[in-house]
């Protein structure tokens, strides 16, 4: 089983953004202490809901920070980023790192990112296979050019082949998963045999669904069955450790709809279309309901009970959910020190 921290960034009520930055790296520097997989850094804008707009600037500084924890974005959103830019990105921080480097990517959603980058809201509602397919071949292929409906350029050489060695030896170049909220983009992946990054919103019955989902269409595509049963997908949610369950849970209820309130609500829609707002204790609730929070063992066992229902045994668990650096830090502390060594 591999554990990893999930960090947004999230700026909480009274805190700067810099405060909130703070916190996401010294979380990443603690995690590496404490033993963890991996930290998988979130990106979004104009928004306190997370106050990092570049996935993968922090995982640069964070792999600069660390020597041994793995470092994954969740996620580059492809909507507003340009797939080549974004390749060039990864394959230089896959080939300085040593392999340490994941990246993530999703469609993101309508927001106003879209026209402050130019890219349109058909780049969202459309966009993103064209988008990924050229990032892929990016990835993979010595050169590349293009000629699709959003991206169209002779063929120039790829510099730095992520896939061409690592420390001496032949590399496939950063592994990448993509972010999956629907049976479409559990399609998409799977018949390209991508892993999926699963929403911290989700259940463990409606995980276990996706993956069901990703397994057959990705045997139907032609993938290997020991690699579609081997797929390391990767399951988000919310840890919070403390010595009884009603602690835990009140450190969150304490904290976390201010934040959600602030920062949900800050959303705003390319086109005026309206959406709908989860009300910010109940959603709380609802995390509280879902994912390990309380003591350890209890956080073990939690653990361990999803990993058998979906099949999933890789994880990104939000830490900082108490909105707080001393507190963020001893959770993820008692993760490392009292939750994994029960789990192997």
């Amino acid at each position: 089983m591999r554990v990893g921290a999930f960090v947004l960034a999230g700026q909480f009520p009274g805190q700067g953004q810099g405060e909130a930055l703070h916190r996401a790296v010294r979380t990443a520097e603690v995690a590496e202490e404490s033993g963890l997989d991996a930290v998988w850094l979130a990106e979004h804008h104009f928004i306190p809901y997370g106050v990092c707009p570049s996935a993968t600037t922090l995982a640069a500084l964070v792999l600069g920070r660390t020597r041994r924890i793995g470092v994954g974005t969740a996620v580059s959103v492809l909507s507003t980023t340009h797939p080549v830019a974004l390749g060039e990105q990864a394959a230089l921080l896959h080939l300085t790192t040593g392999g340490r480097f994941t990246l993530g990517v999703g469609r993101g959603g309508p927001w106003v990112d879209l026209e402050v980058f130019g890219t349109g809201l058909g780049a969202y509602e459309e966009g993103f296979p064209e988008s990924l397919d050229l990032l892929l071949r990016w990835l993979r292929e010595p050169s590349v050019g293009a000629a699709g409906e959003r991206f169209a350029f002779r063929e120039v050489p790829v510099v730095p082949r992520a896939d061409e060695f690592l420390d001496g030896v032949p590399a496939d170049g950063p592994p990448v998963v993509v972010a999956c909220v629907s049976p479409r983009g559990v399609r998409l992946a799977a018949e390209r045999g991508l892993p999926m990054l699963l929403g911290m919103h989700c259940g463990d019955d409606e995980k276990a669904e996706m993956v069901a989902l990703w397994r057959a269409t990705a045997l139907a595509a032609g993938h290997p069955p020991e690699a579609v049963a081997a797929a390391p997908h990767v399951s988000t949610g919310v840890m919070q450790i403390a010595d009884t369950r009603e602690d835990a849970a009140e450190s969150l209820l304490k904290a976390m709809p201010g934040w959600l309130r602030r920062g949900l609500g800050a959303y705003v829609t390319v086109d005026g279309r309206r959406r709908a707002m989860r009300d910010p204790r109940a959603y709380t609730e609802l995390l509280c309901s879902l994912h390990p929070v309380g003591p350890p063992a209890l956080c073990a066992d939690l653990l361990a009970a999803s990993a058998e229902r979906t099949g999933i045994e890789r994880f990104a668990f939000l830490v900082e959910g108490c909105g707080e650096l001393t507190g963020t830090e001893e959770n993820v502390r008692r993760l490392g020190e009292e939750v994994l060594p029960r789990c192997s």
